[in-house]
């Protein structure tokens, strides 16, 4: 599902330090990742077509969009990775809006290089930073949408 950014008018807006779209699309597949279930074929047959295809929900060790998230959000700049962090906590309830340059003083302090890592073990990845960029009143929609 391709995703991109809305934003609405706000008067009190803050400079989030990185792309929205960039947002959209984590949280995009941060989904897919957060779909994926338990081993649920250990004998899976020789490829995809013997499985049903099964096997493609299955969170196995060397996952694809894993793999393609973590690239993806170590590959931001240090600041984008704080932004994602801040707004993941912010969805989370961590913070609040109004404490969001505590949220981002937080993330810098408690910065390391693990940070593609950290995020996707949060099981409500996409959630939380679609949480935390509606707070901001920005939002992520399907490009189909004809709103």
């Amino acid at each position: 599902m391709p995703l991109t950014a809305t934003s609405a008018e706000e008067t009190d807006s803050v400079e989030l330090g990185i792309a929205t779209d960039k947002v959209c699309y984590i949280i995009a597949r941060a989904r897919q990742f957060d779909a994926k279930e338990a081993n649920s074929d250990p004998n899976s047959g020789s490829d995809a077509v013997d499985d049903s295809f099964s096997d493609i929900l299955e969170d196995k060790p060397d996952d694809a969009v894993q793999r393609e998230l973590l690239k993806f959000i170590n590959g931001l700049d240090i600041d984008e990775q704080l932004t994602l962090v801040a707004l993941a906590w912010l969805g989370r309830g961590t913070y609040d809006k109004s404490e969001w340059n505590e949220a981002m003083s937080t993330a810098r302090s408690e910065h390391n290089n693990r940070t593609g890592q950290y995020l996707l073990g949060l099981p409500l990845l996409g959630d939380y930073l679609e949480e935390g960029l509606s707070q901001f009143g920005m939002a992520c929609s399907d490009e189909s949408d004809t709103r």
